[in-house]
């Protein structure tokens, strides 16, 4: 006999894939859980006769061959499984360290577990009626968010899409995705909603909710999709005392908060998403988790308390207004005429420019305002068409922070003042809010140090760390540019390569031709020399280094001279992607 089974308190994604688990061995029976979400419970309720579901009270006697565990690791003895029942499983919750060697474990990164079932049906070409396929795309919605949570993949997507073209129904989808709360749930929401505390750890807002619950017999985790939904935090954190002991259950909406170490400190688990833990009582009312092991503390204050001293450790920080800021940024003063703040914005291609006095901010010039007023041919001043307001934001602050304010004020183009003096020391713009939201993963910085390791003869990587050395001991930021990075990453490294400096590349090949020999030449109005490095520590070829100081470069006519300004790497990049890098 094989048997398939999932956790208790299971919600669709667990049901659905007990489903789709059949649906590839239909000769297993699919036993359902003795506990089940509201939702999940009242969908087998009404359309149940449609699928063979078995009771665990109706599963035949025998020897259990087989267990297929869906959307779950943890094993629940039944009778007939023996040492010589063979246990595989289907999940996309993280791999436990504890699994049995023997176990068939398939393990992937997918919304729902569900989805990975529906390929391999649709692979098949088994055909569904719209009962089942809507079963299936509820498994999908449930632990995606209905294709919204950041976990969700084009897979997920995918598999969704067959569905609805097997008849998924999503009227009934919906339905059964978001019940009312039924009164004994809205009496304990309520507790919760009042209860409801806002903390702020490592620059994300994480709210805690406490309730009594002796009585509820209902899951809690409707109640958290509605607390989430309400408050919109970066996690939140319920601790309901129940007859069983102490639930807790964790969401996340961001990468930086993974509450499924925070619910595992508990003896829970679940994703890094939405996690869950029970806390029960011993003989003696004390608290023990779900391992077994006893808690001195019978109290929900002191579970809370002990949560509190746990999420730092799990909780990263979030990356600060100063980590990805452009400093120097430029400011109009309030009696700049119009049509010089046009020209500014063509030159330098910003949608807008903070206004400013002595430092402080005063407003926001925008492109739409220059516009509107060169079109009626008005000769007004920046302070006539500003924006009014001095909406700011400090190096420590979080890049939610400025989401917020600049969804609230409708800036896109957020000023960085210093704490102390509040005067202006850099810009966050939508751009670099828009770039730190992209979920592409992106190389880790020692990955480049090592591809140098490998691809650079020994005396050429002495030369950059050279560079490198003089560079900090300058306090002047320092970046390898060009073609020699293109081909770095494709793990063709040549020997020449440029550096740009942030500041004064000039004194930065001074310096090195002071300490290592060779002789420097340098072009002032561009910011650039040329370190000749024979009769140097460093008798390479290509025998000289180009050190670049980053500028902005700007042309008035094709056949002119460029203007050439001081900016930083980013501007020069800019203008390298612009122009070309080899345009003087």
């Amino acid at each position: 006999m094989r048997l398939i089974l999932t956790h208790e308190q299971a919600d669709f994604d667990a049901i659905a894939a007990l489903y789709g688990a059949y649906l590839l061995d239909e000769n297993a029976h699919p036993v359902l859980p003795r506990r089940m979400n509201r939702n999940a419970r009242s969908f087998i309720t009404l359309y149940g006769a449609d699928f063979p579901f078995l009771d665990p009270r109706d599963i035949p006697p025998g020897a259990v061959e087989m267990v297929t565990l869906v959307d779950t690791q943890s094993l629940i003895t039944l009778k007939g499984m023996g040492e010589r029942t063979r246990v595989r499983v289907f999940d996309h919750h993280p791999l436990r360290k504890n699994n049995p060697p023997d176990w068939e474990v398939t393990a992937f990164d997918l919304g729902a577990t569900t989805t990975f079932l529906v390929e391999a049906i649709h692979e098949r070409g088994v055909n569904l009626t719209p009962s089942q396929a809507t079963l299936l795309l509820l498994g999908i919605y449930e632990d995606t968010g209905s294709l919204t949570f950041s976990r969700t993949t084009a897979r997920d997507a995918r598999a969704a899409a067959w569905l609805l073209e097997q008849g998924a129904d999503l009227g009934i989808a919906v339905k059964f995705l978001n019940p009312p709360l039924t009164n004994e749930q809205r009496e304990i929401y309520d507790q919760l909603v009042s209860a409801a505390e806002t903390h702020e750890i490592n620059g994300h807002r994480v709210v805690l909710a406490c309730g009594q619950a002796t009585e509820l017999t209902e899951e809690i985790s409707t109640l958290a999709h509605k607390l989430r939904d309400l408050f919109d935090p970066d996690a939140l954190l319920v601790l309901v005392q129940t007859i069983e002991g102490i639930r807790l259950v964790a969401r996340s909406t961001t990468d930086n908060i993974d509450v499924s170490a925070i619910a595992a400190h508990f003896g829970g688990g679940g994703h890094d998403r939405a996690a869950a833990a029970l806390i029960k009582k011993d003989e003696s009312g004390r608290m023990k988790d779900e391992d077994g092991e006893t808690r001195h503390s019978s109290l929900i204050t002191q579970i809370r308390d002990e949560l509190l001293t746990t999420l730092s450790a799990h909780i990263r920080p979030s990356l600060t207004v100063a980590q990805v800021m452009s400093r120097r940024p430029r400011l109009l003063a309030p009696e700049t005429p119009v049509h010089e703040a046009a020209q500014m914005m063509t030159r330098y291609g910003y949608e807008g420019f903070p206004v400013a006095r002595d430092g402080k901010i005063l407003g926001l010039l925008t492109r739409r305002a220059v516009d509107r007023a060169l079109s009626h041919r008005l000769n007004l001043t920046a302070a006539s068409l500003m924006e009014a307001g001095e909406i700011t934001v400090q190096p420590g602050d979080s890049l939610q922070q400025v989401q917020a304010l600049m969804i609230e004020s409708g800036w896109g183009q957020i000023p960085v003042v210093e704490p102390e003096t509040g005067k202006v020391i850099g810009i966050v713009t939508r751009t670099d809010l828009l770039k730190t939201l992209e979920r592409r993963p992106r190389p880790a910085h020692h990955t480049y140090a090592k591809k140098l390791e490998r691809g650079l003869p020994p005396e050429h990587l002495a030369l950059i760390r050279a560079v490198a050395g003089e560079a900090e001991a300058l306090r002047l930021p320092a970046y390898i540019v060009g073609g020699f990075v293109r081909d770095l990453l494709l793990d063709r490294p040549g020997l020449d390569f440029d550096i740009v400096v942030e500041g004064d590349a000039i004194a930065l090949a001074r310096a090195l031709s002071a300490k290592y020999g060779g002789k420097v030449t340098s072009h002032r109005r561009f910011g650039t020399a040329k370190w000749n490095l024979e009769h140097s520590t460093f008798d390479l070829r290509p025998s000289t280094l180009d050190l670049i100081s980053s500028r902005q470069e700007f042309y008035e006519h094709p056949t002119a001279l460029p203007t050439v300004e001081r900016g930083s790497i980013k501007l020069d990049l800019h203008r390298r992607v612009t122009y070309g890098s080899g345009r003087r």
